[in-house]
């Protein structure tokens, strides 16, 4: 899936590049093969590795990290699903994370409604409507710090936001750091649309910093 024509993992690399990250695992599966040569063909900056590793064609999320411990290292790690776009404040995040001493931090935002919603009064009375409010829950918004202990979580049939992230949250392991700013995630046709036509309007929200260019 592209935005302005770029793969969306070319943007989320991109906002990690502009906050001073360097080194990157994409964990392949379907489509892997594209994946390699678009690494292979583009110009990174200068420090910036970016690595795919084949993690299977049909393997859950916390599998994926699972497959990839051993390249991991014993220090904090991020993880996202590299389908979601945000002005996500990476340093603040991982702060709030190493502030806290739990394992696993989770990004999480209140997400625009796709709806209008009606606002109601006594007897059923319609009082107005609200277009496309902000929803008042908080959902995981895919950008997560763990330490190297999330990986006795993980299985290789392991489904990240299951299992793995309820047991955490169990044990007290699991925070959340809440970003009220810029968030989508490409779901659907709806939100390629919208995506890109922030992306055309020249000053996309997600572009932190150089990261419209950093990943050039």
């Amino acid at each position: 899936m592209e935005i302005g024509g770029r793969p969306i993992l070319w943007h989320v690399i991109g906002i990690y590049v502009a906050q001073g990250f360097e080194r990157f695992l994409l964990a392949t599966g379907y489509l892997g093969e594209a994946i390699e040569e678009f690494v292979a063909a583009e110009a990174w900056p200068g420090g910036v590795v970016v690595d795919c590793v084949d993690t299977g064609l049909d393997t859950p999320t916390g599998g994926r990290v699972a497959r990839l411990a051993n390249r991991l290292g014993d220090g904090t790690f991020c993880v996202t699903y590299a389908d979601g776009v945000a002005d996500v404040d990476l340093d603040a995040l991982l702060s709030f994370h190493r502030g806290h001493g739990s394992l696993a931090t989770m990004t999480v935002v209140q997400p625009d409604l796709q709806w209008g919603v009606a606002e109601l009064g006594g007897e059923g009375r319609v009082a107005g409507f609200v277009e496309k409010p902000r929803s008042e829950h908080w959902i995981n918004g895919g950008f997560f710090c763990f330490e190297p202990g999330v990986l006795d979580q993980l299985g290789p049939d392991s489904v990240l936001e299951r299992e793995p992230l309820a047991a955490l949250a169990a044990a007290g392991e699991l925070r959340a750091h809440r970003h009220e700013g810029f968030w989508d995630c490409m779901d659907t046709y709806k939100d390629a649309v919208v995506l890109n036509d922030l992306w055309a309007e020249g000053d996309p929200p997600w572009t932190v910093g150089s990261g419209e260019t950093a990943a050039r």
